[in-house]
């Protein structure tokens, strides 16, 4: 057993990684699609999206062929509605709340007409909303994630000019980073970005780190407002012995990796154990084994019923020939030479409900072990809990605390996305960027100044 890169063909790293979630290939599928819609009234479709997107509607405009009144509408609502119909689980969210679940018949392909319209809308560059005026105010942001970018695209449409402080060299946070590469390329990421900054007013300043680059108190002296979008992003470590032998890796180390290099590139055991069974999970499973493993097995503490990831995930797990281990924690690893030889794993077996509803794992006392050259640990991840404390916010277990959807403790500064709610869906995170937006508009314009989220667009629609 070995750790090593360039196991396939640059052939078969390409069918291996390329889009799992194919779009429409004629316009007539995309119509045929449509117009199964039953356009309800009362649309539990739209209820399950939060960021509210008129789905009757937007279907009901593809059918007639209006797309840029259909992109119009998505992007009214969620401005990274092309990259939220290739990454939502929406198999729980609008097309699990579609009505013909209840027939027990196919739901609408919601996410893939989704797709259809919006990157028409990137393709062509159509610009569908006009920027008001310059009001003269100065909004700095902190991360060019879902959240930053929805923030700003929804301030710069109310003429307010925006500045985004960045600490990785590209923009789009999790969706450029954190996200297997099979369902979205870090190239559309980059012009999801681009299409988004386009309406002017957004400037993004790349490599520049909160804390190191940049203070909070610096940019509340220098801007109007201050919104934090920062996410997370530390790993959680298991704390167990032999945790940092050669072949143990963080999960988010290791997708970052794969999606900043070429596939070949990205070194992967024969044998390897993922520890954690949330999405995050997943993605390093199926893409370790689609970079060549021979073995992946997925290890989780507790059962089926209280997996975090959605059982769509867990199929693509599966079909990809993921093996997963129910009701087992990892104990110790251990090694040959420095290197990962071996997993040992508790036994584990249900007990009594825990904060979250699910039922606490207990230590059985039994063991087994797994041959292993390589250990992936996606146990979930931490706040930046320094981070917070040093800049004197309020937190929630090292998140940042708000009251009214994004109010800090300070005066003049906003918070939203992972770094409040602890890591949620892309869309969630667009959903806080404009309630965000919504309360620094409040904040620098008074309590009656509405903010127009549904600008008139710039063509008949």
């Amino acid at each position: 057993m070995s750790i090593k890169n360039n196991r396939l063909t640059t052939a078969e790293y390409e069918e291996n990684f390329t889009d799992i979630h194919p779009p429409f290939e004629t316009p007539d599928a995309a119509l045929v699609e449509a117009n199964r819609c039953l356009f309800c009234y009362d649309p539990p479709c739209m209820k399950s999206c939060p960021t509210s997107i008129n789905v009757p509607k937007f279907i009901k405009q593809i059918a007639t062929e209006n797309l840029k009144g259909s992109a119009h509408t998505i992007f009214s609502s969620n401005i990274m509605g092309a990259g939220c119909s290739k990454v939502c689980p929406v198999e729980k969210l609008c097309e699990g709340a579609c009505v013909y679940n209840l027939m027990h018949e196919t739901p609408i392909h919601i996410a893939k007409l989704q797709r259809y319209s919006t990157e028409k809308a990137m393709d062509n560059n159509w610009q569908l909303f006009e920027r008001k005026p310059s009001t003269g105010k100065r909004v700095a942001i902190i991360g060019a994630g879902p959240a930053g970018l929805s923030c700003a695209h929804t301030l710069s449409r109310e003429g307010i000019d925006v500045t985004i402080y960045e600490k990785e060299s590209k923009g789009g946070g999790l969706m450029t980073y954190g996200i297997a590469a099979y369902k979205v390329t870090p190239e559309f990421c980059e012009d999801e970005v681009n299409y988004i900054t386009s309406i002017g007013g957004i400037d993004i300043k790349y490599n520049q780190e909160l804390g190191k680059n940049v203070t909070v108190e610096e940019l509340k002296r220098n801007y109007d407002a201050v919104y934090l979008a920062f996410g997370v992003g530390l790993a959680r470590q298991l704390d167990i012995a032999g945790e940092h032998l050669e072949g143990v890796e963080d999960a988010i180390k290791f997708i970052y990796e794969l999606r900043n290099n070429d596939y070949s590139k990205i070194a992967v055991g024969d044998k390897v154990a993922v520890i954690g069974m949330g999405m995050t999970a997943i993605d390093a499973a199926t893409q370790a084994k689609r970079l060549g493993a021979s073995d992946v097995t997925l290890v989780y503490r507790r059962t089926q019923d209280e997996m975090p990831c959605t059982e769509h995930e867990l199929n693509i797990a599966k079909l990809d020939g993921c093996k997963i281990i129910w009701l087992a924690a990892p104990k110790e690893i251990k090694g040959d030479n420095g290197k990962v030889s071996q997993l040992v794993c508790d036994v584990m077996k249900l007990g009594d409900p825990d904060e979250s509803g699910r039922r606490s794992p207990v230590v059985s006392g039994e063991t087994f072990t797994l041959e292993v050259d390589m250990v992936i640990k996606a146990a979930g991840q931490m706040p930046f809990e320094t981070l917070v404390k040093n800049n004197s916010f309020e937190n929630n277990k090292g998140k940042v605390a708000v009251t009214d959807k994004a109010l800090t403790n300070q005066e003049g500064v906003f918070a939203g996305g992972d770094c409040v709610n602890g890591g949620r869906e892309v869309v969630d995170a667009v959903q806080a960027g404009k309630d965000g937006a919504a309360a620094i508009v409040k904040y620098l314009f008074g309590q009656d100044y509405i903010l127009d989220c549904e600008l008139k667009p710039t063509f008949n629609n």
